[in-house]
């Protein structure tokens, strides 16, 4: 094994400390004879174990190996394959290199265990290549990559060819991208020791906009805008406003289900990390992805600067902010911004000019192009989600009449009427079996 990675030319920057060179590193030992039967078992084993954590993170079942060894092509970023992900295929001299590593990695997949086995008196090897993962939620693994990684690990074991191979891996990397940004929806800055300053968000939620009953003028706005955004025409950014619990997270982060498969993805940004946006579009802007920052009730105080920084960012720097990125904001604040009285008069004991602040403030809602209202629903639109929303389960049987009785004493209860409402309101029914 060691004499193959050796071998490796495009593919070399796995990390001294990857399980693959490990397990190379353990090989050679062996061939050499240069070890002591229990150390080199126990050394086995801590990879057999970190390789048993790997498959767990990512949901991994049957041939753990060939299931690792894929992860690694499809999270690799270097030239050859950041390329591919703009464009798959494509003609050039280092296409023989990357032939060659591909042939190097499909003897790594077909890598022969039992010698070693046999001599050392084990059988970890063979469980892990014929290996039954306990059936587990998904919330505990990332499926997204999870899914696209055994599919990879599949083609790969059943081609024949380099040539095959490198079909394979290149239109993988056409139709997903390459690393964490070509095999996750979202992102959350972390400054992780592991992903860096973005980590990826492994459980996203399956929401659809069919899922938010009504709104259907705003969430065709945001339709349009984001439809410009991932066909690489111009579009705006975007603040959707309004109520509380009327659908303005549920609407974006649906969007992204709905466009991820056309290279959008979506990064969460918190007022306190604005700090970090000027390194995220560092980071992102000339990947071959689509990018929204995506600000979740975003508000400030008169005490608050952090307006600023945004502004910044939006408009205004010396650097254009890239193509790639738009920035989606929620808020329940019709201008981001808590306004005064004394913010509209320049009667003030502490500034001469108090209403020039107050459009200084005003014009960051300036900065995103479409605007989108989200609006409490009348008390006969808060009937018509409830019902929506009770057709969904069966168990639920009370009449329309009871539903809607129901419905108020819930909603007068509850923080009044909104979508939110509707919605946990059912889902207590749903709970309860369907009877109040």
């Amino acid at each position: 094994m060691y004499r193959l990675t050796s071998k490796l030319v495009i593919y070399r920057n796995f990390g001294e400390d990857s399980i693959l060179l490990a397990l190379a590193d353990i090989c050679a030992r062996f061939a050499a004879g240069d070890y002591k039967k229990e150390e080199l078992v126990t050394d086995i084993y801590a990879q057999i174990n970190r390789l048993l954590s790997l498959a767990t993170k990512y949901g991994f079942d049957r041939n753990l190996w060939q299931n690792y060894l894929a992860f690694l092509l499809a999270m690799n970023e270097n030239p050859f394959t950041m390329v591919s992900e703009k464009v798959g295929a494509n003609e050039g001299t280092v296409n023989a290199f990357a032939k060659n590593d591909f042939q190097i990695f499909k003897q790594l997949f077909d890598y022969d265990f039992t010698k070693l086995e046999e001599k050392l008196e084990i059988n970890c090897f063979s469980v892990i290549l014929d290996y039954k993962a306990v059936v587990k939620s998904e919330q505990i693994y990332n499926k997204s990559v999870s899914e696209k990684v055994q599919l990879l690990s599949r083609q790969i074991n059943a081609a024949e060819a380099p040539e095959e191979i490198y079909r394979i891996v290149t239109d993988f990397y056409r139709d997903y991208g390459v690393g964490k940004f070509g095999l996750n929806k979202a992102f959350r800055v972390a400054h992780d020791q592991e992903y860096g300053l973005l980590a990826p968000i492994t459980t996203t939620g399956d929401m659809q906009l069919e899922d938010l009953i009504g709104y259907e003028l705003q969430k065709q706005k945001l339709i349009e805008n984001t439809e410009a955004f991932v066909s690489g025409r111009k579009a705006n950014n975007v603040l959707l406003f309004g109520d509380a619990g009327t659908g303005k997270s549920t609407s974006i982060k649906a969007i992204l289900n709905r466009y991820y498969s056309r290279g959008l993805r979506m990064i969460e940004v918190y007022k306190h990390q604005f700090q970090d946006l000027s390194a995220i579009i560092s980071e992102i802007k000339n990947r071959n992805y689509r990018f929204i920052i995506y600000m979740d009730d975003l508000s400030f105080e008169e005490f608050e600067i952090e307006y600023k920084y945004l502004k910044a960012v939006i408009e205004g720097g010396l650097e254009t902010k890239p193509e790639n990125i738009l920035i989606y904001a929620t808020s329940n604040r019709r201008h981001l911004i808590r306004e005064t009285w004394s913010d509209r008069s320049d009667m003030s004991d502490d500034e001469l000019h108090r209403s020039d602040t107050m459009q200084e403030k005003l014009s960051l809602v300036a900065r995103f192009g479409v605007t989108i209202g989200y609006y409490k629903p009348s008390q006969k639109e808060y009937f018509a989600i409830v019902d929506a929303l009770a057709k969904r389960y069966p168990e639920i049987t009370l009449s329309q009449e009871e539903l809607h009785l129901e419905a108020n004493r819930w909603e007068m209860n509850h923080g009044g009427i909104s979508g939110r409402t509707a919605q946990q309101f059912v889902n207590y029914l749903a709970g309860r079996g369907g009877a109040e």
